[in-house]
């Protein structure tokens, strides 16, 4: 097991070096002089040139990758020219807001989708299967920013129960900011289930149809257990490659919902960088992504070995 989690962490470094290598240039070679951006057509040559200094573009590339990847290593993310602070300290103020929104999101998707995924598959060609994935095909179909505003008309402007945008803060209570992630974890929860109660109901009905669930069954094993003890934890493997990919999505893809509701996450962060062209900003918001999503995916493959030995052994 050791030597299997090495291999999947020098793996996972290896990526990130390359992943950080074409992050810094893609954003060298957008278009524009970020300076001029940042100050405006009518500045002067020499404001201009002295914000280029204080950012470090008048040396060369390379010296400025090394520099930029070093200092992430100790954790020096840069310094924001935008909003005057240290990058990091910026991602850690928006981190406490997207983390548990991802994190309720993924929760609320996993909660929903597998229970309805085996109750499809259990039911094949019954009208409760075609129920409950006509409903996730129309989920699937749904853009979660529609679904958003709909949320928001239904029950922050209708029926009041919750606020339509905006986030007091953790230092006001934990259940106020509860309260205020609501409608964006669900947004971002009910389509990312619709596609996860799909997989499940698949890989269950894969698994259904091997010789050692007839078995179970033939031996007069109770339907609920073959369900729950034998077959869920042999689908698992398609399952937990989805939820893997779905975290990262959730995480990232809370760009477009902070936004609609308004709420100070790091998509929203990066959202205002982008268009104040805070390239440093963009940049570490982009690499701790990049970061998140390869910690998930070494975190999936552990689970896949202890979900099932084999693949383990083989590695």
């Amino acid at each position: 097991m050791t030597l299997f989690l090495l291999k999947r962490i020098a793996i996972g470094l290896v990526t990130l070096l390359v992943a950080s290598m074409i992050v810094f240039s893609v954003m060298e070679i957008l278009p524009g002089d970020p300076a001029r951006l940042m100050l405006g057509m009518n500045a002067t040559p020499e404001a201009l040139d002295a914000l280029r200094e204080q950012m470090g573009l008048n040396a060369p590339v390379v010296e400025r990758y090394i520099s930029w990847a070093g200092g992430m290593l100790t954790g020096d993310f840069g310094r924001s020219f935008t909003y005057r602070a240290p990058v990091i300290d910026l991602i850690a103020e928006r981190a406490v807001v997207s983390v548990p929104l991802a994190l309720i999101a993924l929760t609320l998707s996993t909660a929903i989708a597998i229970p309805v995924g085996i109750f499809a598959a259990a039911r094949r060609g019954k009208l409760g299967d075609t129920v409950s994935m006509g409903t996730a095909q129309i989920g699937v179909a749904i853009p979660n920013f529609w679904f958003a505003l709909l949320l928001i008309y239904v029950f922050a402007v209708w029926l009041r129960l919750v606020p339509a945008g905006g986030f007091p803060g953790w230092s006001g209570g934990v259940w106020p900011g509860l309260k205020a992630l609501i409608l964006p974890s669900i947004a971002l929860a009910l389509p990312q289930a619709a596609i996860l109660a799909r997989v499940t109901r698949s890989a269950m009905l894969e698994v259904l149809g091997e010789d050692y669930i007839r078995t179970a069954r033939a031996k007069g094993m109770p339907r609920r257990k073959v369900l729950w003890r034998h077959a869920l934890r042999n689908a698992m493997i398609p399952v937990l490659t989805i939820l893997g990919l779905q975290f990262a999505f959730l995480l990232a893809g809370t760009i477009i919902i902070e936004n609609v509701f308004y709420i100070p996450g790091l998509g929203r962060l990066v959202f205002q960088a982008i268009t104040q062209r805070d390239l440093i900003v963009v940049e570490g918001v982009i690499m701790l992504l990049v970061a998140s999503v390869i910690l998930v995916n070494i975190l999936v493959d552990v689970a896949y070995a202890l979900v099932d030995p084999r693949l383990r052994a083989r590695s």
